[in-house]
């Protein structure tokens, strides 16, 4: 019964917080300490050839393709909305970095204590249910594995009602996943980059292996990626930047918490590798699915647009089972990968932020198992959620202006140097007033009232009309978010600035016993002997 006592599962007091004394931390929460630096650049493009080189990275750019744009034009939006996802990663990716600490602290130094609290929910909440429907696309994984042992299993029986909006067979497969992905999701982040090494080894030369394969089996034929445009003038442009936006809202939270991950980085340059990465990767892999596609109409007689459909047809013969098993392994583990690294991870980190006394990193993964894997019953969602995945969608929305702020803040508005201890305190230089830091809260409301209408419109099209500005608006939701917000943002700042934010040096973080100070522009912890989480060569920014 001691177990049903709430504060029996209080976490105890981590003895290296450098929270005050009154605030409540954890370990998971605090600077990483210097023997967890172990992310180099060469980790961080394993992340992304993990993160991209996905069933559903294959599938984007042949969904483009498809709504009746050329193969150039795909490709082409394919590049810009990857170098519209890279370039505020590794922006934003330099306050984890330089100091090391995680995205739900580092969120409060532009929106303040506790306003920042609405930023780390918006992020836990899109994961949490993203985490559900990944899965859901990982069960699916599971169904050719299992069929081409027993080739019964693609023929089982359904046993459960319609209302249950799954069969016996896929009940099964995501059962199957989850228990397969499970262990997989309580690796310490630091470690991660094994996991990432392994399948970046495997997935792509398959995947390349794929591509080759059924392009030699269609006889070299590329019909479709010869195919011209079927809409022109401004309907296409429209288009364009429709899909463009799409395909960037994807890899939205990355922009905002890569610094739950590039604060393990060994170097303060060691993110700047994902700036040619996520482009590369994210072009080659909608290249694949454009190549397929194409060769899948004249092998099977109709356009296949994912992975998986192609290797539902590797039936009968002990080979196309064994290619149909291997192939779907690889696929399911670059599927556990993406899931841990945009979703678990993240929802982790942001219940530690939310609930320090009773979550930790551990507890963070098992509520994340639980309502989003379970709870949420995703496979509903996937079944009969299409306004419901609209609407998660358009999430990029608070996801672009949010990476905005947070890119104008660290560099332009407080020139990369912020007071570490002072975002743990409640009541430091970063509460503002009130906890909320006036200037982001404007800044939000200016940005999302105009899109709303066009968000209701995505999300109900025959209940809602509105007008064709108001629909183009929202077809460059994300670059409008990003770019007006770090506008109004340095507008408010510039003219009413709050100048006890401004420090002249960085106040690193606390970890361990002694501050071996970096020079004279290194700001003491209240004389304290401390050690600094930030590095020693770039902590400290000298005022220009």
């Amino acid at each position: 019964m001691s177990l049903l006592r709430r504060r029996n599962w209080a976490l105890p007091k981590q003895p290296s917080s450098i929270a005050p004394e009154h605030v409540w931390s954890n370990a998971d929460q605090d600077p990483v300490p210097p023997e967890k630096w172990t992310w180099t650049g060469w980790t961080f493009t394993q992340y992304w050839l993990s993160d991209l080189v996905t069933v559903s990275t294959w599938s984007a750019a042949s969904s483009a393709f498809a709504s009746g744009l050329s193969a150039t034009d795909t490709i082409l939006l394919t590049l810009v909305a990857a170098l519209c996802n890279a370039i505020p990663t590794v922006l934003n990716g330099a306050v984890g970095a330089d100091l090391h600490i995680p995205f739900p602290v580092a969120i409060r130094a532009s929106y303040g204590t506790y306003f920042g609290y609405f930023c780390v929910a918006s992020r836990a909440i899109l994961a949490l249910f993203w985490f559900g429907v990944q899965s859901s696309y990982g069960g699916r994984c599971v169904t050719p594995i299992i069929a081409a042992i027993w080739p019964s299993y693609a023929n089982l029986p359904n046993h459960l009602p319609a209302s249950a909006a799954i069969t016996t067979q896929g009940m099964i497969s995501y059962a199957v996943y989850h228990a397969v992905q499970t262990p997989f999701l309580f690796i310490p982040t630091h470690k991660l980059q094994y996991m990432f090494i392994f399948k970046s080894a495997l997935v792509p030369p398959m995947a390349l292996a794929m591509v080759i394969w059924i392009s030699v089996k269609a006889g070299g034929g590329t019909d479709l990626f010869s195919r011209p445009a079927t809409v022109h003038g401004s309907a296409r442009a429209w288009l364009w930047l429709t899909n463009m936006t799409s395909i960037t809202g994807g890899f939205s939270t990355l922009a905002v918490n890569i610094s739950d991950f590039s604060r393990f980085s060994k170097k303060p340059g060691s993110p700047v590798w994902q700036l040619p990465m996520i482009p590369f990767f994210k072009v080659i892999t909608g290249l694949f699915g454009i190549i397929a596609a194409s060769a899948s109409q004249n092998v099977y007689g109709e356009i296949l647009w994912s992975p998986l459909d192609i290797i539902d047809n590797w039936k009968g013969s002990p080979g196309a089972r064994a290619a149909a098993f291997f192939c779907s392994l690889l696929w399911l583990l670059a599927q556990i990968c993406n899931n841990i690294s945009a979703n678990s991870v993240s929802f982790s980190n942001d219940m530690v932020t939310m609930c320090p006394k009773w979550i930790n990193i551990k507890r963070g993964v098992v509520i994340c198992f639980l309502l989003g894997g379970w709870a949420l019953c995703p496979w509903i969602i996937i079944r009969n959620g299409t306004t419901f995945l609209s609407f998660m969608g358009a999430y990029a929305i608070f996801m672009a202006l949010i990476a905005g702020i947070l890119f104008c803040d660290y560099w332009i508005i407080k020139r990369r140097k912020y007071d570490v201890l002072a975002l743990y305190d409640p009541k430091g230089i970063y509460y503002y007033k009130l906890g909320t830091n006036w200037r982001a809260l404007v800044c939000n409301l200016v940005v999302i009232v105009p899109l709303l209408p066009g968000l209701a419109h995505a999300v109900t099209p025959n209940n809602v009309s509105i007008n064709t500005g108001l629909q183009h608006l929202y077809s460059i939701n994300y670059l409008y978010g990003f770019f007006l917000s770090t506008t109004l943002y340095w507008f408010f700042n510039h003219f009413w600035p709050d100048r006890q934010t401004l420090i002249p040096a960085v106040v690193p973080g606390v970890i361990v016993d002694h501050l071996s100070a970096a020079g004279s522009d290194v700001e003491s912890a209240a004389g304290h002997d401390v050690k600094q989480a930030g590095h020693s060569d770039n902590a400290v920014l000298e005022e220009k």
